[in-house]
């Protein structure tokens, strides 16, 4: 099995973020919002979304982890506050959860603010975001919202964020499922969404879109932890591991993560075209191994439209339609398209 050597080296890789182009944008993105704390007049907020496993959240821990909350003059600050819209929200449930966050409820947390009605709560967190330094506020599930409390507590919702947003003096990060666009229709909102970002699946059918996927394949083969760094960005092995992940980037860094376990294990000195395909064969040993095919044979498809939330429809009919993709072909023939 994996020696502590072995799970370390799996660990770091596991943690690995490539900064690609989309990722760079929105990175830049939240620097200039945090420059608007320090300025007068109102504070931008920025709407972020994309479809399940797109690297949303990763993203945004990558930035937390790189602007942590540290002690400076004797006081714990918070640069940047990463939390998240709980299920079933309210109000009092949103509120505490960002004071959570903060590391405004342990211990010796009031039991004032603890008990404490909506506008206590409120003004507690504004009290304590200023205390912290706090220059960005993101939340993660802002698709909560929009699934779970439609009406007149979405929008008491909607305008706690707003309290806070003036009063904190502080640009604030929605992050969520591409139905987060709805709130934008908000009127609370609709005015203060200064910035909008999407974060698309990755795509091969257009010659650019085929070298971003590979330049991120070599990125992560870069940060292996061998000295004989593996060339994901052979025709077939890219195409290969565009067809295990069809563009999800989620799912394309767990094949990956799952390949380094099984290359730790058999003390590989890199992780070849022969350590993909067992680790392939572990993996979904019921299909056709992709890395034993030549490179006119390796089938896949690509997003043509992005999940939905239609919650107008009728009542027996599923609110949630799922991610559609193109009809499986060979993915030579989306190189020619």
């Amino acid at each position: 099995m994996l020696t502590e050597a072995k799970k370390a080296k799996l660990n770091q890789f596991k943690a690995v973020f490539i900064e690609y182009t989309v990722p760079k944008t929105i990175i830049n993105d939240f620097d200039k919002l945090r420059l608007h704390h320090d300025l007068a007049g109102e504070k931008p907020c920025m709407m972020l979304s994309g479809d399940t496993g797109c690297g949303k959240s990763a993203l945004i821990k990558h930035y937390y982890d790189n602007n942590p909350p540290h002690f400076a003059d004797g006081r714990r600050k918070v640069p940047v506050l990463l939390s998240r819209i709980p299920s079933n929200p309210s109000i009092e449930s949103t509120l505490k959860q960002l004071l959570h966050d903060l590391g405004q409820f342990g211990a010796k947390s009031s039991k004032r603010v603890r008990n404490g009605n909506e506008i206590a709560l409120a003004e507690s967190l504004v009290e304590q975001l200023k205390r912290s330094g706090t220059e960005l506020i993101i939340i993660d599930e802002f698709q909560e919202l929009v699934e779970n409390n439609l009406g007149k507590k979405r929008r008491d919702i909607a305008n706690q964020f707003k309290y806070i947003n003036e009063k904190a003096g502080i640009s604030i990060v929605l992050v969520g499922m591409p139905w987060i666009d709805q709130i934008a229709d908000e009127p609370q909102w609709s005015s203060r969404i200064f910035i909008r970002r999407f974060i698309p699946y990755f795509k091969i059918s257009e010659k650019k879109e085929l070298q971003l996927f590979i330049r991120v394949l070599k990125g992560f083969a870069n940060r292996l932890p061998f000295s004989d760094k593996p060339r994901f960005e052979d025709l077939d092995i890219a195409l290969s591991l565009f067809a295990i992940s069809n563009g999800c980037l989620r799912k394309l860094k767990n094949f990956l993560d799952s390949a380094l376990t099984e290359a730790l294990i058999s003390d590989a000195v890199t992780l070849d075209k022969q350590c993909l395909s067992s680790a392939f064969k572990a993996w979904r040993p019921e299909l056709d191994n992709v890395f034993e095919m030549n490179v006119n044979e390796i089938e896949g498809c690509e997003v043509e439209q992005y999940s939905t939330f239609k919650p107008d429809g009728p009542q027996d009919e599923d609110p949630f339609i799922d991610t559609q993709f193109c009809k499986q072909v060979p993915l030579v023939q989306l190189l020619k398209k």
